[in-house]
């Protein structure tokens, strides 16, 4: 099973999720795309197996991904403060992985009906998902 983890800015959200994946499911594999160096580096150091940064990773991980996981800007073209370019979100929302997304009320867009969660509630859902997809 090949999981993805998308982030950009400082990579806190991917790292989190990594961190909990990896203490939860020992065995899994993980890669780890950054939009940024920073991004992949911080979830490098959470325990993910691979890494790699910018735009042609993402196209070629949402490709065969079984699941991807990231904030929902990783589907919105220019969200992440521009970081998410229209090939990544376009890549992503046409793969035929399993999404978890995660939702942030940031960057000029707000998801209706979310609650306000901690990122440490959302990422707890994110764990029982993927828990529910294996």
């Amino acid at each position: 099973m090949k999981i993805v983890i998308i982030d950009g800015q400082g990579g806190k959200m991917g790292q989190s999720v990594i961190a909990q994946l990896k203490k939860s499911f020992p065995s899994l594999s993980v890669i780890a795309i950054g939009t940024n160096s920073i991004a992949t580096s911080a979830m490098l150091k959470a325990g993910a197996d691979a890494g790699a940064t910018g735009e042609n990773p993402v196209l070629v991980a949402s490709r065969d991904a079984d699941i991807i996981i990231g904030p929902i800007g990783i589907v919105i073209a220019d969200s992440l403060l521009g970081e998410i370019t229209p090939a990544m979100a376009e890549a992503i929302g046409k793969s035929h992985a399993y999404k978890i997304l995660i939702p942030v009320n940031k960057c000029n867009h707000y998801v209706v009906g979310c609650e306000n969660l901690t990122l440490t509630e959302s990422i707890a859902l994110v764990i029982k998902e993927v828990e529910n997809h294996l």
